[in-house]
Formats: structure tokens, C-alpha cells, sequence
């Protein structure tokens, strides 16, 4: 069974169509790509999914559950993790601040206060510099490091999937490898499914996994991403020309 299922997806801001019509399925442990260029719908179909983003038509199944319209937070509860386009830090709380409120800061009970206590160990030592940097202020850290602490909140929720909008946005070269690093070994590690909006198909290509191409709405290409991101056929679909 999958673990996410979209059936003929359409999201539309006023007359605008911003998704037309899309269907793909994650299998639990994927790795999946959604590449394309601006405008083509890729952060408004992450966000529908999350149930921030109302749909105009079609169905989203979570690991079997009819999700389509739901509240955000029902939505987390079933194991789905959003991680948003440019990070979202609370920046006046510290560090373990923010990462609490991935927990709900439910700490009320003794196995709730040591479920959490061991879930922040988890997250610093995947991320020491925010062990390091615990009680500091969450404004003042990098871009990079800003990144590591949204998904050292999302895992807090213990999610089966994480979705991440375009998680090297703003960030250099040799920073965005580390993020990656990071995220490939928590794959691994943890079993994650992991569904990323990247602009660019080089890092799809890089990392691996599988890659959906979307451009106007619409998926225009769908396989490894390797073997789609070494081909010309990607820049035909991303540009939209026709390859002769």
C-alpha cells in the first residue's frame, strides 16, 4: 500500500489553476523529487498536501486515510511533517524552544517528559551545533543552521513522512551539502519517506531517488532521477520545447 496517494489534484487561487489534475504515489522509505520551475505549482501542491492549501478537486490518501480537506494539525497526527519554504524560526525563542513546539509541548505527564527529553538527544546528536547553541537565540544562527533546526523540529513529531519545500533556498553551495547530508543519513537511519520541492533537477540528480518533473500546473515527467536528470528530455520538459 502507499503511504501517499494524490488522484487528480487541482488547486486553484481565484480563476488562477495552479495545479491541473495531478496523481502520483509515495511508497513508506521513497525519496521523491518534485522539480520544475517557478510558477509550476510545486510549493502549492506540498502545501495541499500538509492541508494548508484547500483543493478544488480530487483525493489525498495518507497511509491509507482519506485526508483531502483536513485541518493541518489532524494531518500531523497521522505522521506527515512539513518543513516550509524559508524555515519559519521562531526568532525571539531559543533553540530547544522551537524544537519543543514541534513536540506540542506536551510534557504534562513523566513518560511524555521523557519521551521528549530523548527525542531532543536524538535531534542534537544528528545536530550538535544546536546542542551547542541550545539556549541561544533561534534569530541569530545561519541560514544553514536555521535549516537544520526546522528539521530537527519536524522529527520531534516522530513523522513516517517529511515534506520540505526547497530546503536549499538562499543557502551556499557547501551549506546545502550539508543539509543533505543530514537528511540522506535520517533517511536511512529512521525510514523516512521524504517528499522535496526543489527548483533546480541538479540536486534531484545528485542525491537520487525518484523525480517528478511539473511545469504549468502539471507533471510533464516522472522516473530516476539520475537517469531523467543526465538526459536532455528534462531540459525539453523544463523549458517547455519540443525535442527534436
Amino acid at each position: 500500500m502507499s503511504l501517499l496517494a494524490l488522484s487528480d489534484i487541482t488547486i486553484r487561487y481565484s480563476r488562477l489553476t495552479a495545479v491541473r489534475e495531478v496523481s502520483f504515489s509515495m511508497t513508506e522509505g521513497e525519496i521523491l523529487f518534485i522539480t520544475g520551475p517557478n510558477g509550476a505549482g510545486k510549493s502549492s501542491l506540498l502545501r495541499a498536501i500538509a492541508g494548508v492549501t484547500p483543493v478544488a478537486g480530487g483525493k489525498i490518501q495518507l497511509a491509507g486515510q482519506d485526508i483531502t480537506g483536513q485541518a493541518p494539525e489532524n494531518i500531523a497526527r497521522l505522521g506527515l511533517s512539513m518543513v516550509p519554504e524559508g524555515r519559519e524560526v521562531f526568532g525571539s525563542l531559543t533553540i530547544e524552544e522551537n524544537l519543543l513546539v514541534g513536540t506540542g509541548m506536551q510534557t504534562r505527564d513523566r513518560n511524555s517528559r521523557a519521551r521528549t527529553a530523548s527525542d531532543l538527544e536524538a535531534v542534537y546528536t544528528i545536530f550538535p551545533i544546536l546542542k551547542d547553541r541550545r539556549n541561544g537565540q533561534a534569530g541569530l544562527l545561519s541560514g544553514g543552521q536555521q535549516q537544520m533546526l526546522v528539521i530537527g523540529r519536524a522529527l520531534m513529531t516522530n513523522p513516517r513522512l517529511i515534506a520540505i519545500d526547497e530546503p536549499s533556498l538562499g543557502l551556499a553551495p557547501n551549506i546545502t551539502d550539508q543539509v543533505y547530508e543530514r537528511l540522506i543519513a535520517l533517511q536511512a537511519q529512521r525510514q523516512l519517506t521524504l517528499l522535496i520541492v526543489e527548483q533546480s533537477s541538479a540536486r534531484a540528480m545528485m542525491v537520487g531517488g525518484r523525480m517528478i518533473l511539473m511545469r504549468g500546473g502539471q507533471i510533464v515527467l516522472d522516473g530516476d532521477a539520475r537517469t531523467l536528470g543526465s538526459g536532455e528530455a528534462i531540459q525539453a520538459a523544463y523549458f517547455g520545447y519540443e525535442d527534436h
